[in-house]
């Protein structure tokens, strides 16, 4: 069902008429709603939207219950005419931190005010008759139902102009806009005859002072398809508005211009705009995605306005600015009131002055200082109460009736009105699904009608199956057929309880007693946090979109590594002459200012020099002596000794037999069912990946990959369940003994009411709990066993193990990893990290064990704000007090050893009741171990300790945690650390705490701003991937492996890595392909060639006309490279032309180079050479290698029985290749390899 059709059944409420009615009659100022409590308060007055024809400004409590306020009107309502007034600073005022993305939306409800376009239709229906039972009398009492209603109405009438019509005028024949229907609603103009515009803030918004319509009115561009608009009038316009030109458009006030083609980014808009002109004419205006920079929706006139905060002119209360016939609607004015005289006693903290003018000059700081005085930015709360008493209000809530009786009893002489509401929240279940079945019953039993409200149609399948699996008791099925017979639409009807889905939801679900109707919601009858989404995401999005770009793209200077010379410092883009063309190449200087020239087909070689983060420049690399040669033979050999023990454990484990589980049990589905979050599409398909591994009668050897938080362990819940029903003993297997206790509740408490035992050993276990497990594990008698290393110890002995789960396996030793190598062969495995491994590994890897890798965050978990401040006892003990007045624990993390007890010091001072911890690497294990679990146990608040959180421990009561000196740490240690908090269904906090930004070197400033916009768990993932430290994946592959890494850089070491494994397969284990292809598998030539190279004379490349700036096109080439199919290819052609226009003659020849590319390594080709309009392909080195048993090769030769004229094989220096003739272009390479493609593959 529909929302449209909940918000059409509650405009019928006798309550919606007779608050019209009362409106209508001016003398009231103030009107009650009395128990309109939950999201019955944003349903009721989107049901009258239309009617309304005011602006209506509801200020709610604070931020948060202002952005549910919004949520559930636009779900209501679409956000057409709805918008959000948010504070324009990211934290409290006090602190002064701007943000670009709330200042967008601030500017958009300026903007839309002084446009004001009426939304409504015309006036002038006819209206006379029976007004049936919505209708007040002129004093406030219902009319009866069907009573005429002509001749004197009383004062309380209006003229269609929206004049009071004089007391006692006749009304009757055409009453314009303003009267009510024969049902008793407004025809379209509604209450005001004006527009109707729903704007939703905060006090600590509209406790800011905002700019007056005049200056608005000086400051706006207006452009509309079709004008004729001169160019460079307009640059130099935005220029003195503020805009800064930039190559590309990420965030608010930048403007770029390319070609025929101008971007600009308007602070009245969540996307930017790019007008395309035809000479001067603007031919099109879209507007476009910040993160791909692609078009998105055409408009026909759009305005321009820059940014409005930062001006220092005089300035107006926000409720000066809005239309005089204005609604104010809030709970409580004098909360209101009160926070604005709380906001502007605090002025603007000294600390906030001293951060912004770090680093400015003298006039700048004389700027910053002017504008950081409370009276030219701050409405004082006298001046508030005088503009507020201006208009007519609305107070809603549960104590409505408390305050009109107040004001009655004070003698208030303005005239009040008050309309009840018989409301009641949506109880409390938390997730008892046995009283939540009885309590839908009991609505049942008395009449009422449920809907539930969910987003995801799955909830709502869920939600019945559990219905269904509840028994009803004896008497059910009477009562249920009773309840049933009342059921309005049978289509909704479970087979148990009788409810209609509804495809949106509210923040709170109610029941109206009026209506005798139940609006409950699935995130609170499952526990779940509800997320709200603001149309500033956008905004913030581009911060993303750029550092992301930033960490990607090379700037001459930067440091690089070349696969073959070596690291050097990248020079820029050069256009070489080669033959009769030119050709773009990408220039490297070595050590002594030796370069070379590279091929832009050559760019999968080429990779940015990514280092531990020491901050250490790396040492060039001298061409010539072989120094680089002979690191990367050592690193290969021992690459390749890794890389053989893993491909001879898969031909071994090819070839074991082990055991086949059966297929799920109805019990497995029950405890899937119970699962209390919505399974990602990531998670469902590991689960089913992980249920067939262990079906087949292969032994399984998955790895698990995913960020925290992202359903890891649930994953290998379902698998040991599954292990369990047939009678299996699974051993999981964790590095700590703190998160062996953990996992061991986590399993217990998921697997609770199933026939499973399940227990734990480690140091934290007497000698006798530890034989009494022991003995029983070798009996059978223990199901599931959660432990450290010693799961693997001698005197372990298990009945029948079947299963083995590895949490965190590079966080093991080396020997635990042999012991582990050995137990493995015919046991399936499955393990799991959290280090977000790099796809070029996971192919390295793909020989040796199959993986499955989780991107996608969980939907509705509670996003972590995350702030950045300077050091300063005052923030420090801000958070400290509000995470422990709502009883939470806090973690601070210090990355020094030698300060963590003066940072003891300084927080006892502050905060003298706080119970501190202070934890360390270089504590006792023993002792540490205690501190931890004394810390889970809630013996401590605070747990100041330097990165120990970073591995693994899950705290639910711990949500916020402070970080200090965050700029030292690298992107994905700071995300990880951030991931320890937000584990439950409470808000979580996150500091960083770092000097002035100003102060820090860009990257490390870039760093911090990109963690602060990323507060989304997960939405990170892709980031740390790309900042990703040596520690991360190297350790994969044991920590002997850093050295090197840190020698040839990161990416360059997987390159090796990839080279070292694609040469095994072609010598070492040439026998094992021989053999799978004898046994009829079919095998490409991609799995005996790394890449393949093309060499050429034609010009394939972008002009620097058609994309400017060099890094931007390095970018581009990079993505080309990269391309594995025709359709991101054709998604690439069209993003060009979308930002770029249409592409040139050498472009598209480019682009061509990536199917031919592709194919030429299908057939084995190493390298693929274009020149004087032939086509020669060189084949795998290796004469020996399977690759010439293979049917791709096979394919080759039947092109060349099918063409001999035109082609010839030749073998020069031990090197095969062919020869084709006559191939004038990229596309007819194409064309050549997909015929041979066609012949045998």
């Amino acid at each position: 069902m529909e929302i449209k059709k909940i918000q059409k059944l509650y405009g019928s409420l006798p309550q919606a008429g007779a608050f019209l009615k009362t409106l209508e009659d001016k003398s009231a100022t103030t009107v009650f709603l009395k128990g309109l409590l939950a999201s019955a308060a944003p349903l009721f007055f989107s049901s009258i939207h239309e009617r309304m024809g005011t602006a209506v400004l509801f200020v709610l409590n604070d931020a948060d219950e202002a952005g549910y306020f919004y949520h559930d009107l636009t779900q209501i309502m679409g956000q057409e005419n709805v918008l959000f007034f948010p504070s324009s600073y990211r934290r409290a005022v006090k602190y002064g931190q701007r943000d670009a993305a709330s200042e967008i939306l601030r500017t958009e409800v300026l903007a839309r005010l002084r446009k004001s376009p009426p939304l409504i239709p015309p006036r002038g229906e006819e209206q006379t008759g029976n007004r049936g039972n919505n209708s007040l009398h002129p004093n406030g009492t219902l009319t009866p139902k069907g009573e005429e209603q002509t001749g004197n109405r009383g004062n309380n009438s209006l003229h269609p102009d929206g004049t009071l019509t004089p007391k006692g005028e006749e009304q009757t024949g055409n009453r314009g806009n303003n009267c009510l229907h024969p049902d008793g609603t407004l025809p379209f103009g509604g209450v005001g005859g004006g527009y109707s515009l729903y704007i939703v803030a905060s006090p600590e918004a509209i406790a800011e002072l905002v700019i007056t319509q005049k200056q608005l009115d000086e400051r706006r561009l207006s452009m509309k398809v079709g004008n004729t608009v001169d160019i460079v009038e307009m640059t130099r316009q935005l220029r003195d508005y503020g805009f800064r030109e930039t190559d590309y458009v990420y965030e608010p006030g930048q403007f770029a211009l390319r070609g025929s083609i101008l971007d600009v980014y308007s602070y009245n808009s969540e996307l930017p705009f790019r007008l395309d002109f035809f000479g001067d004419e603007i031919d099109s205006i879209r507007t476009f995605e910040v993160e791909t920079q692609l078009s998105k929706d055409k408009k026909t006139e759009i305005e321009i306005v820059p940014e409005l905060a930062s001006l220092t002119e005089t300035k107006i209360p926000f409720l000066s600015f809005l239309p005089k016939d204005t609604l104010l609607v809030m709970k409580d004015f004098t909360f209101v009131h009160d926070s604005i005289d709380r906001i502007y006693k605090d002025g603007f903290s000294s600390q906030a002055m001293t951060e912004r003018m770090e680093g400015k000059t003298e006039a700048e700081q004389q700027q910053i200082r002017r504008e950081m005085v409370r009276e030219s930015q701050l409405v004082s709360p006298s001046a508030f109460a005088a503009v507020a008493s201006g208009f007519r209000r609305v107070e809603f809530g549960s104590n409505a009736a408390d305050k009109a009786k107040k004001r009655e009893n004070n003698g208030v002489g303005d005239k009040t009105a008050l309309i009840a509401f018989d409301i009641s929240p949506q109880p409390l279940f938390h997730k008892n699904f046995d009283l939540l079945t009885k309590t839908l019953e009991d609505y049942l039993l008395q009449g009422y009608t449920l809907y539930i409200l969910a987003d995801s149609a799955k909830q709502t399948q869920r939600l019945r199956d559990i219905f269904d699996s509840k028994d009803g008791g004896d008497d059910y099925d009477e009562r249920y057929n009773k309840a049933l017979s009342r059921s309005s639409e049978n289509e909704s009807v479970c087979s148990r309880l009788p409810f209609t889905p509804v495809d949106k939801t509210l923040h709170e679900g109610f029941a109206d007693n009026t209506l005798r109707v139940c609006f409950f919601t699935d995130h609170q009858i499952f526990d779940r946090f509800h997320k709200y989404n603001l149309r500033s995401d956008k905004a913030r999005a581009g911060k993303i979109a750029l550092t992301m770009k930033e960490l990607q793209e090379m700037e001459p200077g930067d440091y690089i590594v070349h696969v073959d010379y070596g690291i050097g410092k990248f020079a820029g883009l050069v256009r070489v002459p080669t033959g009769g063309s030119y050709q773009e190449m990408i220039r490297i200087v070595y050590q002594r200012g030796d370069i070379v020239d590279v091929s832009i087909h050559s760019l999968y070689k080429i990779s940015k020099y990514r280092s531990n983060g020491s901050g250490e420049p790396p040492r060039l690399s001298t061409l010539g002596t072989g120094a680089w040669e002979r690191l990367k033979e050592r690193t290969k050999k021992r690459i390749k000794d890794i890389a053989r023990d893993l491909i001879k454990l898969y031909a071994k484990r090819r070839h074991e037999k082990g055991f086949s589980f059966s297929p799920d049990t109805f019990m497995q589905h029950e405890l899937e069912a119970s699962f209390l979050y919505e399974d990602t599409p990531d998670q469902q398909k590991a689960t089913t990946e992980v249920k067939a591994d262990m079906e087949s009668s292969r032994p399984m050897d998955r790895l698990v990959c995913g960020d925290v938080g992202f359903g890891k362990t649930e994953i290998a819940v379902r698998a040991a369940f599954k292990a369990a029903c047939d009678s299996k003993q699974v051993a999981v297997l964790v590095p700590t003994t703190v998160l062996a206790f953990q996992h061991y509740q986590t399993f217990r408490d998921r697997l609770r009411n199933l026939p499973v035992r399940i227990d734990y050993l480690s140091r934290a276990r007497s000698a006798k709990q530890t034989r009494t497990v022991l003995n029983d594990l070798e009996e059978g008698k223990v199901d599931i066993l959660v432990g450290t290393h010693k799961l693997i110890g001698k005197n372990v002995k298990w009945k029948d193990l079947g299963l083995l789960i590895i949490d965190e396996e590079q966080k093991f030793g080396v020997s635990t990893k042999e012991k582990l190598r050995t137990l493995k062969t015919n046991v399936d495995t499955l393990t799991m990290s959290a280090t977000p491994i790099p796809r070029t590994l996971q192919f390295s890897l793909m020989g040796a064990r199959d993986m499955s890798i989780m991107r996608t965050p969980p939907p509705n978990r509670y996003p972590i704000q995350t702030e950045l401040a300077t050091f300063g006892h005052e923030i420090i003990a801000d958070a400290i007090n509000f995470e422990m007045s709502r009883n939470g624990q806090v973690f601070f993390v210090n990355d020094r050893i030698s300060n963590l007890q003066s940072l003891a010091d300084l927080i006892k001072k502050y905060v003298p009741d706080a119970r501190i911890a202070i934890g360390h690497g270089q504590m006792k294990p023993e002792e540490l171990e205690e501190i931890i679990m004394g810390f889970i146990n809630y013996d401590y608040d605070v747990l100041l300790s330097t990165t120990i959180v970073e591995n693994g421990i899950d705290i639910s009561n711990a949500n916020t945690i402070i970080i200090n000196d965050a700029h030292r740490f690298g992107l994905s240690d700071l995300h990880q650390m951030r991931g320890r908090v937000g584990r439950s269904n409470r808000k979580a906090f996150c500091y960083l705490l770092s000097p002035p930004l100003a102060s820090l070197n860009n990257e490390a400033r870039r760093r911090l701003e990109a963690l602060e916009t990323f507060s989304d768990l997960g939405s990170g993932f892709n980031l740390a991937m790309q900042d990703l430290d040596i520690r991360g994946a190297g350790n994969l592959l044991g920590a002997e492996q850093s050295g090197f890494m840190e020698d040839l850089g990161y990416e360059t070491y997987q390159k090796i890595l990839n080279q070292a494994v694609t040469e095994l397969k072609n010598d070492e284990f040439a026998d094992m392909y021989a053999e799978e292809m004898a046994e009829g598998k079919l095998i490409s030539g991609e799995e005996f060639v790394e890449d393949c190279a093309v060499e050429s004379d034609l010009e394939m490349y972008f002009p620097d006309t058609y994309v400017p700036g060099s890094s931007e096109r390095m970018l581009l080439y990079r993505e080309l490279d990269n391309i594995e199919s025709d359709e991101e290819l054709d998604a690439y052609h069209k993003r060009l032309e979308d930002r770029f226009g249409k592409m040139p003659r050498e472009g598209i020849e480019l682009m061509q180079v990536v199917p031919l590319r592709r194919l030429g390594k299908k057939l084995g080709c190493e390298k693929i050479i274009l020149k004087q309009g032939r086509m020669q392909m060189q084949f795998v080195s290796n004469k020996e290698s399977a690759y010439y048993q293979s049917k791709a090769f096979d394919s080759v030769l039947n092109f060349i029985s099918h063409n001999p004229r035109r082609c010839n094989l030749k073998e020069i220096h031990g090197k095969r290749s062919m020869v084709v003739n006559e191939v004038k272009t990229v596309g007819e390479a194409v064309a050549v390899l997909q015929d041979i493609c066609k012949l045998n593959i």
